[in-house]
């Protein structure tokens, strides 16, 4: 009898599941050789408004993920805004095609990714399927997103974006965590910017400035994203978090302040991965980054909702 209930109450869950997976469906997209992806769309409605989001820095997978570290952030996003009529692609960095297509870590520089973002909203805008397309860069792949989206987008969105150069937020980020080691980043960085390269730095920050990734620190550092969003003259919106622990919210009004098609959306409580974090503690915000149940935080998906239907 127990388990007669149990197969039951199997049963029972998956249809539940599949009842609420009915509001959209996915295909896998292959665009180019270096870049896999999946579509997501509304069941219902005429979905004319695509987003494309763009990963941020890391080897960050098309859900948001990297090794030892899921949280399915993006996978949710393009779920829920599919029940709310909104179409999206969401895609896999180059690195995860690396040994496949043999390329090194000390070859790739940050146009590359520049160039893949490129080459996905030229491949949807060709389709012709979709009225507006809306790029979508999180973290690293905001500046990336406003590069591509000054000639190849409708709209543009930063997801927790940086107005500042790449080298001043790691030093801010390395200076809260450790004063002397945040001294030897900004010198390491000063000497990339001046001769491209360094050895000026602390073993303790080898992970950050190992010569394989020095050249793509050299060609990242070069982007001002408080510039770069001066050239976009298509609607804009800025997503950040109060609860944010890489990128603070100062860093969106300063993003704001730079263009004045811009709305601004400070969202109470809301971390870099898209959750209600209320604490100030580190380590529950940290921990959240591997806790794939946890919900969005209740205000993004109306906040994304609300842009991109005003462009209808």
């Amino acid at each position: 009898m127990k388990k007669s209930i149990c197969i039951l109450l199997m049963i029972v869950s998956s249809l539940f599941a599949l009842a609420q997976d009915t509001t959209f469906t996915e295909t896998e997209l292959s665009i180019d050789r270096f870049t896999d992806g999946t579509l997501t769309l509304p069941v219902a409605g005429d979905h004319k408004n695509l987003i494309i989001f763009i990963q941020g820095s890391g080897p960050t997978d098309r859900n948001g993920n990297q090794p030892m570290m899921q949280n399915d952030g993006i996978k949710k996003i393009a779920r829920e805004l599919a029940g709310n009529g909104i179409a999206s692609f969401r895609y896999d960095k180059r690195v995860f095609k690396a040994q496949e297509l043999q390329l090194n870590e000390k070859d790739m520089i940050f146009e590359d990714f520049v160039s893949d973002a490129t080459n996905v909203a030229t491949y949807f805008r060709s389709e012709e399927n979709f009225s507006n397309i809306i790029i979508a860069g999180h973290s690293e792949g905001s500046l990336i997103g406003m590069l591509v989206a000054q000639e190849h987008a409708d709209a543009y969105i930063s997801l927790a974006g940086a107005a500042d150069p790449i080298d001043v937020i790691v030093t801010e980020q390395i200076t809260n965590m450790a004063p002397t080691l945040g001294a030897s980043a900004r010198a390491a960085f000063d000497e990339i910017a001046e001769n491209g390269k360094t050895s000026n730095y602390s073993p303790m920050l080898e992970a950050v400035f190992r010569p394989s990734v020095q050249p793509f620190i050299a060609s990242w550092m070069k982007y001002k994203p408080s510039q770069e969003i001066k050239k976009l003259e298509i609607p804009v919106l800025i997503v950040n978090g109060t609860s944010d622990i890489q990128v603070n919210e100062e860093q969106a009004v300063k993003l704001a302040e730079s263009n004045p098609n811009t709305e601004l959306a400070i969202l109470d409580h809301m971390n870099h991965i898209f959750r209600k974090i209320e604490t100030k503690d580190r380590l529950v915000n940290s921990k959240s980054y591997n806790e794939p149940n946890l919900p969005l935080h209740p205000d993004l998906i109306s906040t994304l909702t609300e842009f991109v239907k005003e462009l209808d």
